[in-house]
């Protein structure tokens, strides 16, 4: 009888240790971020198999090049995500700041300080109107920063109205270059952003923000400040989208008014690629950012597959759904495990 009892709590144990190991399992296939970052990894390795230079230090760099504006951008369209709204104001952000860098480029280290400075400038500012005009005047923030956007993208065009200008050749040269000759810089300003969130994931604005997308009235009765957390997400998006528009100028070493405008559809796509959900309160700029890098790869991919760019987006579509779709089967399944 003694043994009988022994062995049913050691098999109701066992069952117990099982049930956590395939909780964890679960987790992890819930978790949007791990899901995109396998996917990246099938992606790179497909990409090997089809270009043999695929691993090359050059190859790797213009990798990380190409990924690195639509990955800080997407990591700031998260964050308004996140907080249960749309920024459509990406775009033209990011086409702003392009055109103001190649009108009016300042040569040297000390040029870039100030393109950087004035491409932050631009996006804390726009950000800071689509909080006023989501927070003040009620406004939703679809159609505010659609308005935000318009305007915007109106001042690129009047400043160059056609893709012309130069960026200073210090800035294109080192943002797009490798420190100590192996360590990208654009991946070292990606991962920069990614250190930021990680410091300010524990802080109270940050928890208020999850807050804010997962119930504003109840966040509001539980004394989350839900004005302030609104105004700091806009704002941080924007400085997020003239930090993007940096490093596409980097990149393109040129001006273009309509730079930014591939930025608008990628950017939620990265973002829902990447695990986050657009009813808000869930995922990670983490996760866009993987997202991003991983729409860029496929492109390539493509490109070494020698599939036509005509094909690109019904790919990128595809596997944007594929991933939603496998996404929320693991969850509904996770909940009857549960």
């Amino acid at each position: 009888m003694t043994f009988s009892v022994t062995k049913g709590t050691a098999g109701t144990r066992a069952a117990s240790v099982g049930r956590k190991g395939g909780g964890a399992v679960a987790g992890l296939l819930r978790n949007g971020t791990f899901i995109v970052a396998v996917l990246y990894v099938i992606l790179f390795v497909v990409n090997a198999s089809l270009q043999s230079k695929a691993l090359n230090i050059n190859s790797v760099t213009n990798l990380v090049n190409n990924a690195a504006p639509l990955a800080i951008a997407s990591a700031g369209q998260a964050l308004v995500v996140i907080s249960k709204g749309f920024d459509l104001s990406v775009a033209g952000v990011v086409s702003l700041t392009n055109v103001l860098i190649a009108a009016y480029p300042i040569k040297g280290p000390l040029g870039a300080l100030a393109a950087l400075a004035m491409a932050l400038a631009v996006g804390g500012i726009v950000g800071f109107v689509n909080g006023l005009l989501v927070v003040k005047l009620r406004m939703q923030s679809i159609a505010a920063t659609l308005g935000t956007m318009i305007i915007t993208q109106g001042l690129a065009l009047v400043i160059l109205d056609a893709p012309k200008g130069s960026v200073a050749d210090w800035l294109a040269d080192e943002l797009t270059d490798r420190l100590f000759g192996y360590v990208p810089v654009a991946g070292l300003v990606v991962l920069a952003v990614v250190v930021l969130w990680l410091i300010a994931r524990r802080t109270d604005s940050v928890v208020g923000l999850y807050a804010v997308g997962e119930d504003e009235g109840a966040a509001a009765l539980s004394g989350v400040p839900v004005q302030t957390v609104r105004m700091k997400t806009f704002i941080a998006a924007g400085l997020l989208y003239g930090l993007a528009g940096f490093m596409l100028s980097a990149q393109t070493a040129t001006g273009n008014p309509n730079a930014g405008t591939p930025f608008l559809m990628l950017s939620f796509a990265a973002v829902s690629l990447g695990g986050v959900s657009f009813a808000g309160g869930r995922g990670s700029p983490v996760g866009a950012i993987i997202g991003a890098a991983t729409l860029m790869l496929l492109q390539k991919v493509l490109f070494s597959g020698g599939v036509s760019s005509f094909y690109t987006g019904i790919f990128q579509g595809t596997v944007l759904i594929a991933a939603i779709v496998f996404s929320g089967l693991i969850s509904k399944l996770g909940s009857r495990g549960a």
